[in-house]
């Protein structure tokens, strides 16, 4: 396939860009600067620079240009999201970006459309220990700044399951961690001792970005039109004991822990970490996707994660 891939040049974008093309795939990339063509025509993509955001400059970017399947990929979070603002790009992204993405599949003649998607589509609350499944009905948004978060997610998962004139696909991904995610950022707080974690962290999951990447593959391949996939490692865990994951990866004590009343000082993270639990059931995307996480559990990935951090200099306190 030929594909039209947004956030090309990201977090998953990289690695998808590198697994697509060496699955057989043609590439067209989107990038918003010259230095991320750069990358991209390196990598074996073609690159096309274009913001998302402005439709007629994208449109016009894209004329002549042909794709069997177009990808959005585009956020704009860099590394950990700390505060309720740093989610506003992702959430324009989310919106307007989809949409003037679903133009661009008309032009350039798509047929697929493949959608990344955010576990708390399914809202910012605490949803219990039992894995939470695609055909559950949304919980409450949250409430406040995450009623704006989640409604983004959802309206960018409404566009694409029910366009017109596509195969769309959702996917659901758990938290990313990689070499490019921030993690990076994470160990060196561990290693100078300075990571801190909630007393009693609320569940989470979370996927390496590099099986991230290989399941959207799959379901650029294998997905059923309008269908979510949730996409996520074999091992839920909670934020503690993910945070003590990083400390052991790091080669560091374990971080100290301190009163979840703290961490709400952060409007975002804090609840994220200390209020809205959730734990994604994969048995969807395992049997329609035929896909399985290279890296079983976080502690699996963080060791490859530590070993590159390590070979780019980092070493622990």
């Amino acid at each position: 396939m030929r594909v039209l891939l947004a956030g090309a040049t990201g977090t998953i974008g990289t690695h998808l860009t590198r697994q697509l093309l060496d699955a057989g795939h043609e590439v067209v990339g989107l990038t918003r600067r010259p230095e991320g063509a750069v990358r991209l025509r390196t990598a074996g993509a073609q690159p096309v620079v274009a913001d998302v955001l402005d439709a007629p400059a994208l449109l016009a970017a894209l004329d002549g240009v042909r794709a069997d399947a177009v990808v959005h990929e585009g956020t704009s979070i860099a590394g950990t999201p700390w505060r309720h603002r740093d989610l506003h790009p992702t959430n324009v992204l989310r919106t307007r970006g989809t949409a003037n993405l679903l133009l661009a599949a008309e032009v350039v003649g798509a047929r697929r459309f493949v959608t990344q998607s955010f576990l708390y589509v399914h809202g910012y609350v605490d949803h219990g220990d039992t894995p939470v499944r695609e055909d559950q009905p949304f919980g409450p948004s949250g409430g406040g700044e995450f009623d704006r978060h989640v409604g983004a997610m959802r309206a960018n998962e409404r566009q694409v399951l029910g366009a017109r004139g596509v195969e769309g696909v959702a996917l659901r991904y758990a938290f990313f961690y990689g070499s490019e995610s921030g993690t990076f950022g994470l160990l060196d707080m561990a290693a100078r001792r300075l990571l801190p974690a909630p007393a009693h962290g609320t569940n989470l999951s979370v996927v390496h970005v590099e099986d991230a990447a290989a399941a959207t593959v799959a379901a650029l391949e294998r997905g059923r039109a309008g269908e979510a996939y949730n996409v996520a490692d074999d091992h839920p865990l909670t934020w503690s004991e993910y945070l003590d994951a990083v400390a052991d990866a790091a080669g560091a004590p374990r971080p100290w822990r301190l009163p979840n009343v703290v961490f709400r000082a952060s409007a975002y993270l804090g609840t994220v970490m200390t209020r809205a639990g959730i734990h994604l059931d994969t048995a969807k995307a395992r049997r329609e996707l035929d896909w399985v996480p290279r890296y079983p559990s976080v502690r699996d990935g963080l060791a490859a994660v530590a070993a590159d951090w390590r070979a780019r200099g980092s070493t622990p306190a």
